[in-house]
């Protein structure tokens, strides 16, 4: 069977970040129209399925590599600033977080240390702030 499945897909593209991003947005669409009784979430979410494994089974390796960079390009911004927002309130107990007034860097400082001057590693700009 393993061997059967693996001359199957042999030139095939494979799955890849634009693959389970639509499987993923494909399932919670589904859990939407389920809770809401709107069929229209329902229909997209089959349809991003649908895509999602005629990309899988694509031959076209090229195309399918380029959909996927390019999907990367707009979804690692969207991405680094979830996971960032996380990392901060993971060490909101430990870190004061500010923003450089020149070049707008999140600039983290531990907490409790009163008024320090702070460097931006950035741009270089000091400011003095209470922690």
């Amino acid at each position: 069977m393993r061997n059967w499945l693996q001359r199957f897909m042999t030139g095939r593209y494979g799955p890849d970040q634009l693959n389970m991003f639509m499987l993923i947005s494909a399932v919670i669409l589904s859990l939407v129209s389920s809770l809401t009784g709107l069929r229209v979430f329902s229909y997209i979410g089959t349809v991003l399925i649908v895509l999602c494994f005629l990309r899988l089974l694509s031959r076209n390796l090229y195309a399918r590599r380029r959909e996927n960079d390019r999907f990367i390009k707009i979804w690692w911004p969207i991405r680094s600033k979830i996971t960032g927002k996380f990392h901060q309130l993971k060490d909101i107990r430990k870190f004061v977080y500010f923003k450089c007034p020149a070049c707008h860097c999140t600039l983290r400082v531990p907490r409790g240390k009163g008024k320090i001057q702070i460097t931006c590693p950035k741009c270089g700009e000091r400011t003095t702030r209470k922690t």
